[in-house]
């Protein structure tokens, strides 16, 4: 595991932010969570730096500051593209909330090179290799927000 524990003084992360999922068509993903949960689509953008594309789900009515679901599919080759041939669709990483990326990765040993901007352009980065091997993200909300903040899908994304 790379990264140092969290001393007593170092900041905590605030909450989950969101659960992802890799799959090779979001379109077909997120029709099985929006016909069968009843989620709905809240968002669809492009990740120009991960070569990505996200798709974001949120259950109706669901409260402000609530997890989201995001379906993440590779439009290029990258890390995204890597793990499906290697581990096929599924689980991809769970996000927490934190005040201060930079920080809370220098508190930890990571490399503040590994900042990236992610979804809603909000900075994010990936830690080193967690015990359980699955993919842990960071991501510092706009100032103020409880959650990443929603655009709903709209004209501007081609896939829409």
């Amino acid at each position: 595991m790379t990264g140092k524990p969290r001393t007593e003084d170092a900041a905590p992360v605030r909450r989950i932010d969101h659960v992802a999922i890799a799959a090779h068509d979001a379109d077909a993903a997120a029709q099985y969570y929006e016909g069968t949960l009843g989620m709905r689509r809240v968002r669809d953008e492009e990740v120009a730096e991960t070569g990505s594309r996200l798709v974001w789900l949120e259950p109706v009515g669901m409260p402000a500051g609530g997890a989201r679901f995001q379906i993440v599919q590779p439009l290029r080759d990258g890390p995204v593209a890597e793990f499906l041939s290697l581990r096929g669709e599924g689980l991809h990483h769970v996000c927490f909330a934190v005040d201060d990326a930079a920080a809370f990765l220098a508190e930890r040993g990571e490399e503040e090179s590994a900042l990236f901007a992610g979804g809603f352009g909000l900075p994010c980065a990936f830690l080193g290799s967690a015990p359980e091997g699955m993919a842990v993200e960071i991501v510092e909300p706009a100032p103020g927000a409880q959650a990443s903040p929603i655009d709903p899908v709209g004209a501007e994304h081609p896939w829409t």
